[in-house]
């Protein structure tokens, strides 16, 4: 393993080239719309999307769940985290969310809730966990679902990962200083406990990390049974609390099922260079133990890789090529020796007027060349696409603030569930984003 890693780290990755790959693009229309879609696929092929319908239409909050096997149309199951109310308040759902589907057959997902007190001049931020058993492409009734709200104190930005019966949820402590918390549960998610955090302790390579980060997804490694947690952090001292153009690339490993971490740096770029548009993401292999980590400047998508459990990465090469000049949302899936990164593309530096639209490229050599597709058949949006949050003006979020990737184990192909605005309006005109499933052919 590290031998081979001694290899990759001499050799440039080459840029990407014209793709030949093609893709079925399916609408999942919602009335009340959808965005910020998230995947995974089960080792039968069973797929499990989530996505947000919370910012479009203020009188229906929710997590929407479909299911189905890879290839067909996915059925909607409902929205998957509207039982989670608690005595004297009124508990709405989807501010963000993730689901995984485990080797257990459980689907996981987390959800981030919004707790409002009987006057509603008050409100917690809190974290679900969501445990649904017996999940196949036939479908399952989120009846049977266990569904638990596990922190409320300020938290934001949930991910699940699992590895067995023991699964992962992670997210940011958004009201206290914005350190990445990790619990865990060793019974496939019917019970939950706080283990270690994977910024705290590790001197001077996370010290700029409190109130100082954007995190990424947290990844389970079936093989070695590591836990893996992917961060943007600051530069300490200078822009701790003050600027969250994030120049720093981090990973995070624990050996111990999330109990203590140790961290190395991905990739550092000039100081005030923002990597974080939006979340870094990383990827496990669980047929190799590789690792796969890509993130966006605002125009260019990176990639790096670690073949000797994040300990060293390779240096970080663009694998974006035109028409896809501006590039944000890298999402990475990896599995039998694929290596997948979707994001949101336009050919142009002039934001303002951009047609965009989603593209993959793939690896089949562990990284060292990629090949660039085009997945959307139509342009997903016009006009600048925002990764400053809440912050951001109207009609230029429609997006949120991710999309994924998904690769079916059983034959290799991608799935790609992301959010188009130019397919419907609300009752006022204003575009309404919906969710479209693209599958590999």
């Amino acid at each position: 393993m590290r031998i081979r890693f001694m290899v990759l780290a001499m050799v440039a990755v080459s840029a990407s080239a014209a793709g030949p790959l093609n893709f079925s693009n399916t609408t999942l229309l919602r009335p009340h719309g959808n965005s910020e879609p998230e995947i995974s696929i089960s080792s039968n092929g069973t797929m499990a999307m989530v996505g947000l319908q919370w910012l479009f239409d203020p009188s229906s909050f929710g997590t929407n769940l479909w299911t189905g096997p890879f290839g067909m149309t996915p059925q909607v199951q409902g929205v998957i985290d509207a039982s989670l109310q608690q005595p004297g308040k009124s508990v709405f759902g989807a501010g963000d969310a993730d689901v995984n589907i485990g080797s257990t057959g459980t689907l996981h997902a987390t959800t981030l809730v919004f707790l409002f007190n009987a006057a509603f001049n008050r409100v917690q931020i809190g974290v679900s966990a969501i445990a649904c058993p017996g999940v196949t492409s036939a479908g399952f009734s989120i009846a049977g679902c266990k569904k638990q709200i596990i922190d409320t104190a300020g938290t934001d930005r949930p991910w699940t990962t699992s590895d067995g019966t023991h699964v992962y949820i992670s997210y940011h402590d958004s009201g206290n200083s914005s350190l990445i918390r990790l619990q865990r549960s060793d019974d496939d998610g019917l019970t939950w406990r706080k283990v270690g955090d994977p910024v705290v302790g590790q001197g001077s390579t996370t010290g700029n990390s409190t109130f100082n980060n954007e995190q990424g997804n947290v990844a389970a490694d079936p093989l070695t049974h590591n836990v893996y947690d992917i961060y943007a952090a600051g530069q300490a001292g200078i822009q701790k609390g003050t600027s969250a153009a994030f120049n720093n690339i981090i990973v995070s490993r624990s050996t111990d099922m999330g109990v203590s971490w140790t961290a190395n740096v991905v990739y550092t770029a000039p100081l005030f260079t923002s990597l974080n548009n939006l979340f870094p993401s990383l990827a496990v292999d669980s047929t190799t133990g590789e690792l796969y980590a890509t993130w966006s400047d605002g125009r260019l998508v990176y990639f790096s890789s670690s073949s000797d459990q994040g300990s060293h990465w390779s240096p970080a090469a663009t694998i974006n090529v035109s028409p896809a000049n501006t590039a944000v949302f890298p999402w990475i899936s990896a599995h039998g020796g694929i290596v997948d990164v979707v994001f949101y593309a336009t050919d142009t530096t002039n934001t303002s007027a951009a047609v965009w639209n989603v593209y993959l490229v793939q690896s089949l050599n562990d990284g060292a060349s990629f090949t660039q597709s085009k997945v959307s058949n139509t342009s997903n949006h016009t006009g600048v696409i925002c990764t400053q949050g809440s912050a951001c003006a109207a009609g230029t979020r429609n997006l949120l603030d991710l999309f994924q990737v998904a690769i079916n184990p059983s034959n290799g192909l991608a799935a790609v569930i992301y959010t188009d605005d130019m397919l419907t309006v609300d009752s006022t005109g204003n575009r309404l984003p919906q969710v479209v499933l693209a599958i590999q052919q």
